[in-house]
């Protein structure tokens, strides 16, 4: 609980190819899903981060096989969606529609070939012991209906949140509830930007850490900072040397994402935008070239 930052090496002969360099659609939030897919294929992407509406609006005039066709055709998998929220705080016919929501989204994700669901830690004031048991039992139920999909669920922690602010706390609200699917999102916007440590990455682990999202934040204040700030990896003020390190520690195996929600970036051609991203993450874990399947 106390380990400085200090002790976590600088350098390691960990393998630096484990770790699955990927793209979040919501960084191109205007195209629609068939552009991503096409675009990011083109510029070497072979992991997608899907963004749940994006797939919920292809889905409205094309069917669950076209958007696996899609994927086979230029080589992608989508092995991570995001975009799940509503599940912890919610409370009556609200969390009633939220669930059903969900529920339908697990069937389509596995049918697709996802794996693991982002799930929001989007906990709000009043904050109370009822409030916390409530969304630890969720998250466990959330794990419950996941898993008879055969997918995971990673809890996102929220720098914003009343509870769940941290990655510390994440670890432990998906310790409590003893699911062996139920894991955490490392976002390093919500790292950095929150009152998460360096020392808490002591904590993570192969089996609970899920998934990873990069992003940084140039000249603005941790109070100030918005996901309008976010920008490539690399190009901020974030130290995430040593948030990469501890994933070649651990022998991380899982996508590492690319997630901005910057306006300025969305301007940009999804192809245009892929390649510069792409770039930059492999930069940013150490990946010196663009390897094939990776």
């Amino acid at each position: 609980m106390t380990r400085s930052a200090a002790t976590l090496p600088l350098q390691s002969s960990y393998n630096r190819t484990a770790m699955l360099p990927t793209l979040s659609q919501v960084c191109s939030l205007p195209s629609p899903l068939e552009q991503d897919v096409a675009d990011y294929a083109a510029g070497q992407c072979r992991h997608l981060e899907i963004w749940l509406t994006k797939l919920e609006e292809f889905l409205k005039t094309n069917s669950v096989d076209d958007v696996r066709w899609l994927l086979e055709k230029h080589g992608v998998a989508a092995t991570v969606a995001a975009g799940q929220g509503g599940l912890l705080d919610s409370q009556g016919d609200k969390l009633a529609a939220h669930w059903d929501h969900f529920q339908r989204r697990l069937e389509i994700c596995r049918d697709v070939g996802v794996k693991t669901i982002v799930v929001a830690c989007d906990i709000a004031a009043p904050l109370g012991q009822q409030t916390i048991d409530r969304a630890i039992v969720s998250l466990a139920q959330a794990g419950d209906a996941a898993a008879e999909f055969g997918l995971s669920i990673a809890l996102e922690f929220q720098r914003q949140a009343t509870f769940g602010n941290n990655l510390q706390t994440a670890l432990a609200m998906a310790a409590q509830t003893e699911r062996p699917n139920v894991g955490v999102c490392l976002d390093a916007f919500h790292f950095f930007v929150g009152p998460s440590k360096l020392a808490d990455l002591a904590h993570v682990n192969a089996g609970n850490l899920l998934h990873v999202q990069l992003c940084d934040v140039a000249g603005v204040a941790r109070e100030l900072a918005s996901d309008s700030d976010r920008i490539l990896p690399g190009d901020g003020d974030f130290e995430i040397g040593p948030l990469v390190e501890r994933l070649r520690q651990i022998n991380y195996d899982g996508c590492v994402s690319v997630e901005v929600m910057n306006p300025r970036l969305w301007q940009a051609p999804p192809r245009q935008f892929g390649e510069i991203a792409l770039t930059a993450l492999r930069r940013a874990l150490g990946l010196a070239s663009m390897e094939a399947g990776q």
